[in-house]
């Protein structure tokens, strides 16, 4: 008993109480700006793997990545909507100053994050690849280079979902330092493995090289938590049984945000359909991989730091009795934001052609579609970035079903409802599709910051039931 105390208070120690006590701002910023910089990374590897392929196979590769990833993405966002709910009573418990419910939860979630991958993911995923492939219209030759890296993917993604739930579970208790180690140390990781393999064996070797440097820094991020080096600590004592009173409570916050993603993704599998009918489609197809899948990612991959950094503020400020914190992280992290927004649009307006051109796409209907997208997407990145920094408020402080209707709203009635409704009277143009994206994109941040300022997050209460005994 005097063990499982000292274990205890050594936990609530480690806790970073700056968060719900120091300046605001500053809290946002010292969360933030590591998980900006590892999505940053991240998404340079990204675009050094499309560079690669599109340079060493040609812009078949580039659409097969990038109709790869859509489809993948359905997946492992639904999957990882467990890590949702999570962070949301991680934070929240942190807030409260309750290390035993801390641990507690990220071990279950650890647990159910592996029985999901043996009995869901992997098996599912397999077999499924070559209809996934068809239902977004591939082009044959895309096809072909698409159907082994999503294999790859999905039979050995264990290693990523365990990375996403660790870093998720870190940074909601504060630390987002040791997931950017982390995260940097994969990213370098993959880039070597890159290098070597898809020389060697083309789309399918990128893949390998993702799920070999997710594994390995996974492996080595779980035996920091069971060595007790981490803020989040498992012990060889903890039961391996199911502890349905966390699950039930992983799901309840996390299952809206699975949703949410699955409808995002959904979306834009449905969008890479589209442009699968248009007469150019495995050029629009790469246009569409290069500028909204990786360069667009500058924006979002910031974003998503962001709403990291806000969901922690909020939730660990909620939970300690502090709203008003809680809004004041949130209209920060907008703030930068919107800045960084601004910067990279610029890039996108002054110069299109040498951004796509780093990527070998300099075939004269690539070019043109891909600058008139990224053209779109300038102003989409204001946008975006208000809707994932005022999601993260929401969903750190528990409201994580507001978001999934307002993305129903935004990401699938409005774009696909217009391009559906444009090909009832004429035949689809690349430019109808990237306007579709920029009105849902404006839809989704104007619904979300409204929902914010609503302020009913605050009577969210997150508890768990008895332990099990």
């Amino acid at each position: 008993m005097a063990d499982s105390a000292t274990a205890a208070q050594k936990c609530l120690q480690s806790f970073d109480r700056s968060l719900v006590e120091g300046p605001v701002g500053a809290a946002v910023w010292k969360l933030a700006w590591p998980t900006m910089l590892q999505n940053i990374i991240a998404g340079l590897q990204g675009v050094v793997d499309h560079v690669l392929v599109g340079n060493l196979i040609g812009y078949t590769a580039n659409a097969a990545i990038g109709v790869s990833w859509q489809i993948f993405l359905i997946v492992i966002v639904f999957m990882a909507s467990l890590f949702t709910g999570q962070a949301v009573l991680v934070a929240r418990f942190v807030g409260a100053n309750e290390p035993d419910k801390v641990n507690r939860t990220v071990y279950q979630a650890f647990l159910t994050a592996m029985a999901m991958y043996l009995f869901i993911m992997a098996p599912v995923g397999y077999f499924a690849s070559p209809l996934l492939l068809d239902m977004v219209n591939a082009a044959p030759e895309v096809k072909a280079l698409a159907l082994p890296f999503l294999r790859i993917n999905f039979v050995f993604a264990i290693g990523m979902m365990l990375f996403f739930m660790l870093s998720s579970a870190l940074r909601a208790a504060g630390d987002a330092r040791t997931p950017l180690f982390l995260g940097v140390s994969m990213t370098v990781l993959n880039l070597l493995l890159n290098l070597v393999l898809i020389p060697k064996f083309g789309t399918a070797g990128s893949a390998m090289g993702t799920v070999l440097a997710a594994g390995i820094v996974s492996i080595v991020a779980i035996v920091l938590v069971f060595r007790g080096q981490l803020v989040i600590r498992f012990s060889k004592d903890m039961d391996f049984r199911p502890d349905w009173a966390v699950i039930r409570s992983l799901f309840r916050f996390g299952l809206p945000t699975g949703v949410q993603g699955i409808a995002m993704n959904v979306a834009g599998v449905l969008l890479l359909r589209f442009i699968g009918s248009l007469e150019q489609s495995a050029a629009a197809q790469a246009a569409y991989a290069i500028g909204y899948t990786e360069l667009f990612s500058l924006i979002t991959w910031t974003s998503v730091g962001l709403m990291g950094a806000t969901a922690t503020v909020a939730g660990q400020n909620l939970g300690a009795g502090h709203p008003e914190r809680a809004i004041a992280g949130v209209h920060a992290a907008s703030r930068i934001g919107l800045s960084v927004a601004a910067i990279v649009g610029s890039a996108f307006v002054i110069a299109p052609e040498l951004l796509l051109g780093i990527f070998g796409a300099t075939e004269p209907e690539v070019t043109r579609l891909g600058v008139q997208l990224l053209r779109y997407l300038a102003v989409s990145g204001f946008f975006i970035t208000i809707a994932l920094t005022y999601n993260g408020g929401l969903q750190g402080t528990g409201d994580t079903r507001s978001p999934l209707f307002i993305t129903l709203a935004s990401q699938i009635a409005i774009p696909l409802g217009m391009c559906t409704a444009i090909q009832w009277v004429r035949p689809l143009e690349a430019h109808d599709i990237w306007l579709a994206i920029v009105l849902g994109h404006v839809t989704r941040g104007l619904l979300t910051f409204l929902r914010f300022r609503q302020g009913k997050w605050r009577q969210i209460r997150v508890e768990l039931d008895s332990a099990r005994t």
